[in-house]
């Protein structure tokens, strides 16, 4: 019986993964995003796909893979039209076939490989996508009349485009990761001239088997957060709506990446920023994937209630009740309780008559309001305040937690975490202008003309209209 492996130090881990990163990204220009998250899939025992064109630096990200896993077994290999499953699977046996034996050869060939690229990956002919998908998912092979284990950690496919049928689409899911790898911008370019043709320096140890094992036991015992499952529910009711399909499987593959992704950190515990990974697992395009991107820098960081315009509409409510009472007129009357006229020059009329000279009585004066209305009044602006500054600490906290995530973070995209920061920061702004004219309505409610004796009213509560 083997011995349980050792578990790997949490420091340790993070300094050897974020190492092994620097020797995997070294001399490839533009490609820390999709190096990153194709060695995290395959740290979760999972599959990535590239989809670019030629020359964009595809099959060296996948041969540089394989040397961050200790002894592994790379195989790569191009398909066409015309592949034939030799080519992948190994030849057939002879000397089994003199024993009515239907097997192949599988040393040296896919079956027997750990780390695997294969390149124009939905060229081949469905017989081959067919025995692939069961090699991808349940990491066995169909041998003769057996089925042999295969130690494959992670396949790295490429694709120009992705085809619409239901063989590939079969075949598209078993890939977790789908990274979109274009030509080098115009501002990377002059890096690209510039490279050193020689091999990247020598990284960190590589992982070694009893590595893996124990960091899926770390993994296994991360928790997922009650916020983190909503806000994979809230995503996932979105996707439905946009009859936009993720298997029950993906998100259970998801969930699982986002472990291994807290793990390899030395945290016990999924984070909320853990979902910046979320677009290249569940949308099948570069566009869906900006859309959830876009989704996700709005949403992530922000308890529910916090959004401005839920805000605004209740302030705006303060506002109009505010100026509806300042508005308010009543009937006028004397000591002995008739209606007290006073003669005023008319305002507002102005008509070919002369109407606006007219001497016109007015029996209304401004509404006065008693001690206990005003009051009551102030302390709904008040509850409204203290729920304003919640929101303004809860924000600032977020950012606080991004930054310190971001610090720490191996896999973080920063071109994630800028937008997502500056989202918030927005928020905060707005927030603390709706605070202030929260206060401004207070003001209102306090300036009220007050009524010599109370009547003891309690208003009701301002309501907000429905958006």
């Amino acid at each position: 019986m083997n011995a349980v492996p050792p578990a790997i130090p949490q420091r340790e881990l993070r300094q050897r993964l974020a190492a092994l990163l620097g020797h995997l990204e070294a001399g490839l220009v533009e490609r820390g995003r999709v190096v990153r998250l194709a060695f995290l899939a395959a740290l979760a025992g999972e599959h990535s796909l590239l989809v670019g064109p030629p020359g964009t630096a595809k099959s060296e990200l996948a041969r540089r893979l394989h040397l961050a896993f200790g002894g592994a077994r790379y195989f790569e290999r191009l398909l066409t039209r015309f592949t034939v499953p030799e080519e992948l699977f190994g030849p057939l046996s002879i000397s089994a076939l003199e024993q009515d034996r239907y097997e192949r050869i599988t040393t040296g060939f896919l079956p027997q490989a750990t780390i695997a690229f294969i390149d124009e990956v939905f060229k081949a002919n469905s017989a081959i996508l067919n025995a692939l998908l069961t090699l991808l998912n349940e990491r066995e092979f169909d041998n003769g009349a057996g089925r042999e284990r295969c130690p494959l950690v992670s396949v790295i496919g490429a694709t120009n485009e992705v085809p619409a049928d239901e063989v590939a689409e079969a075949f598209f899911d078993r890939f977790l990761m789908r990274l979109p790898v274009g030509p080098v911008s115009c501002a990377g370019f002059l890096e690209l001239l510039a490279l050193d043709c020689a091999a990247p320096p020598a990284g960190a140890r590589p992982l070694d088997e009893a590595d893996l094992v124990a960091l899926q036991a770390a993994a296994a015992a991360v928790r997922l957060p009650a916020q983190v499952a909503d806000l994979l529910a809230e995503l996932r009711a979105l996707l439905a709506g946009e009859q936009a399909y993720v298997s029950d499987r993906r998100w259970v593959k998801v969930a699982w990446l986002l472990k291994v992704a807290a793990a390899s950190e030395g945290r016990d515990a999924v984070a909320v920023w853990d979902l910046w990974l979320l677009p290249w697992c569940v949308a099948p395009s570069i566009e869906r994937q900006a859309g959830i991107a876009a989704w996700l820098t709005a949403r992530l960081g922000l308890e529910p209630g916090m959004a401005p315009p839920l805000l605004s509409r209740v302030v705006e409510a303060f506002e109009a009740q505010a100026a509806l009472e300042q508005q308010a007129e009543d009937l006028d009357y004397d000591e002995n309780g008739r209606l007290r006229f006073s003669a005023d020059l008319a305002s507002g009329v102005n008509d070919a008559k002369g109407a606006s000279q007219a001497v016109r009585m007015s029996y209304r004066r401004q509404r006065r309001y008693g001690e206990i209305h005003i009051l009551a009044r102030v302390r709904q602006v008040d509850e409204l305040v203290e729920r304003i500054a919640g929101y303004a600490d809860a924000i600032a906290a977020s950012r606080a937690g991004l930054a310190a995530y971001t610090g720490q973070a191996i896999w973080m995209d920063h071109e994630f975490a800028a937008p997502a920061d500056a989202n918030l920061a927005a928020t905060g702004h707005a927030i603390e202008a709706l605070r202030v004219r929260a206060l401004a309505a207070r003001e209102a409610f306090l300036a009220l003309p007050r009524r010599e004796v109370d009547p003891g009213t309690v208003p009701e509560p301002v309501t907000v209209a429905p958006a």
